[in-house]
């Protein structure tokens, strides 16, 4: 009894980890996804004994730019895989063989 009570526990534990949807993985539970800007504009409730709110700020500004730098990398692979994906097509479509040279077959 007590491993399947653990077992349930553990599982639901886990659970608010994944993606709300498989088609969009940026954005975890409803919450809009991370850039830059808004990783920057973050703020934080500053309690007794709570956080240095300047290193914070050092700490959510190397993010942000981090997010910004991975970002741009991707949109750069995705034009590319684009350019590849556009040029094999074009290349399958000239080696394909005509009508005429598959009647000859």
């Amino acid at each position: 009894m007590r491993v399947l009570l653990r077992r349930a526990r553990l599982r639901g534990r886990h659970h608010h980890l994944r993606p709300a949807s498989t088609s969009d993985t940026t954005a975890l539970r409803g919450h809009p996804p991370l850039t830059p800007e808004r990783i920057r504009g973050r703020h934080f409730t500053i309690r007794r004994r709570g956080l240095d709110p300047a290193e914070i700020a050092v700490f959510l500004d190397r993010v942000a730019d981090e997010l910004s730098v991975a970002r741009t990398a991707l949109t750069a692979v995705r034009e590319e895989n684009q350019r590849i994906k556009d040029a094999l097509r074009s290349w399958q479509s000239a080696q394909a063989p005509t009508a005429r040279e598959m009647a000859r077959w």
